[in-house]
């Protein structure tokens, strides 16, 4: 479990080092939001694709809170509004992204 809340940061965002934890652990649901070809040429393991362009809120698995990426945060950030419209409150965003990701040293799959 997290020795801190994830869904205390700021705007919905989560953090580096709670993202690695989630990772790790496999606490959470962690959805790509990026496109299939994106997707494809690495990702966080564990993660699941559902691109934004034809993104459906019914494809993400109930019963773990939500992680979204992508590239940057934009995408993601847009997925994460729309899963809390669809009525989830369980979801944060992984505003830095594969980028972000990269940058620490983290591994893509």
């Amino acid at each position: 479990m997290f020795s801190r809340n994830p869904f205390s940061a700021p705007a919905g965002a989560i953090d580096h080092d709670a993202m690695v934890e989630a990772v790790a652990n496999g606490s959470h649901v962690i959805v790509d939001v990026r496109e299939v070809p994106e997707f494809r040429s690495g990702h966080i393991k564990g993660a699941i694709n559902v691109p934004l362009s034809n993104f459906d809120p019914s494809r993400i698995p109930d019963g773990k809170p939500v992680i979204v990426y992508c590239a940057s945060g934009g995408r993601s950030g847009m997925a994460m509004n729309v899963l809390k419209a669809s009525g989830r409150d369980d979801v944060v965003n992984y505003r830095p992204g594969v980028g972000g990701w990269r940058m620490q040293g983290c591994a893509l799959v």
